[in-house]
């Protein structure tokens, strides 16, 4: 179980759940600077992923909530996030590999500690929502058995984007 320092795996990052003062803000701002870097998002990317994370920090609650950050060298390099939205059912969110680390395990390890957390609560079904231009975790939440629900194309965070709701039946 992960502490306040969190738990160092074999492959050399640590994974914690336990928000921090600072983490939110920090993790919104790695989202904006890098989606804006790899797909040209602008600054109200940022925002909504900002807005999401002050209401976890806000009212999340330990038996249907959690946020895993995954730290090397003092810095963040990874997330992942369940969002319980009733008794069985939880939105998967807020999940990135930085570059650097991505095709190391960092993203498998994340996935399966929320499904597994999920699993743990009895939650019957997960769903996420993502781009179709991000076709590496796609095959990721295909190898775990998610599969695409819905599609909607629309001009947000500054350009026109492909949505992708994934659902995945525990």
């Amino acid at each position: 179980m992960a502490g306040a320092r969190g738990v160092r795996t074999r492959a050399g990052w640590t994974i914690r759940h336990r928000l921090r003062p600072g983490d939110a803000g920090a993790l919104a701002r790695l989202h904006g600077l890098l989606y804006a870097e790899e797909r040209g998002w602008d600054a109200t990317f940022e925002a909504y992923v900002a807005a999401g994370l002050a209401d976890f920090a806000r009212s999340s609650r330990p038996e249907r909530d959690r946020l895993w950050l995954a730290e090397s060298g003092g810095r963040i390099i990874g997330s992942i996030a369940i969002v319980g939205r009733s008794r069985t059912a939880a939105q998967l969110r807020w999940f990135l590999v930085v570059p650097g680390h991505r095709g190391r395990g960092l993203g498998t390890d994340l996935m399966g500690r929320a499904l597994r957390f999920c699993r743990a609560r009895g939650v019957r079904t997960v769903f996420l929502w993502t781009t179709s231009d991000l076709a590496e975790a796609a095959r990721l939440y295909a190898r775990f058995g998610f599969r695409k629900t819905e599609e909607k194309t629309h001009r947000i965070w500054g350009k026109s984007v492909t949505e992708e709701r994934f659902g995945l039946r525990l």
